[in-house]
């Protein structure tokens, strides 16, 4: 799939399909066990993002591309950051608002669309916490490169590693029909896509894993 056809199954996904769901899993609501593994993985990883960054974010501009329901967003925006996140779904965007603490009213830019548009502007810092898992190694080195180009800083973002399990579970999942799939997460190796980024230079962080969530952090920097 192109970049454009993956965005346009995410949105489909999130909005239509997995929205309340979604809803549940990144909230306090109870969740089955499975879930719950998948809810601590992210917990875990969220907050190994926020120690790659700055304690100290004021005055700075930080990009959230993908914030799905906004709990990144609104720590960084605690530790000062003038935040703009966008999400490709208008319906996690919504409930992202919706959960903003009144002491952050002002300090976070919430907008539904596309994390790629050049009309966002530039930034200090980027964060992509899960929201570049579907896509493939071309389009994600190119994702990266042209972040990367309206960064000063880093930019943060994880991804499906490349391990026999989720290789399996990736192959295991192009056998069902394709509406009833979800969008497909992509496995990366990490050494693979740092050969295809033309004007960036990618260092691996940490890689989570809990239960069915496994995901690796890594960092560009321009």
């Amino acid at each position: 799939m192109t970049y454009d056809q993956t965005l346009t199954r995410v949105e489909t996904y999130f909005d239509r399909t997995a929205t309340k769901a979604w809803e549940a899993l990144t909230s306090d609501a109870p969740v089955s066990g499975i879930r719950a593994t998948v809810r601590a993985g992210r917990d875990r990883m969220r907050a190994i993002i926020l120690s790659q960054m700055p304690r100290d974010l004021t005055g700075l501009r930080v990009l959230d591309a993908g914030c799905g329901t906004g709990a990144l967003a609104h720590e960084m925006a605690r530790r000062g950051a003038d935040v703009l996140a966008i999400d490709i779904s208008p319906q996690l965007v919504d409930i992202a608002r919706r959960r903003m603490p009144a002491d952050l009213t002002g300090t976070i830019d919430f907008r539904s669309g596309d994390m790629l548009d050049v009309g966002l502007g530039r930034f200090d810092h980027v964060t992509a916490m899960d929201s570049l898992i579907y896509y493939s190694e071309t389009d994600l080195a190119a994702a990266l490169d042209a972040l990367a180009a309206r960064t000063t800083g880093s930019v943060l973002f994880t991804v499906a590693p490349r391990t026999p399990l989720l290789m399996a579970m990736w192959r295991v999942g192009k056998l069902f029909p394709r509406a009833d799939r979800s969008p497909t997460m992509v496995p990366q190796s990490h050494k693979n896509l740092s050969r295809r980024l033309t004007s960036a230079t990618l260092a691996p962080v940490t890689r989570v894993s809990s239960g069915f969530y496994i995901s690796h952090a890594l960092e560009v920097t321009p």
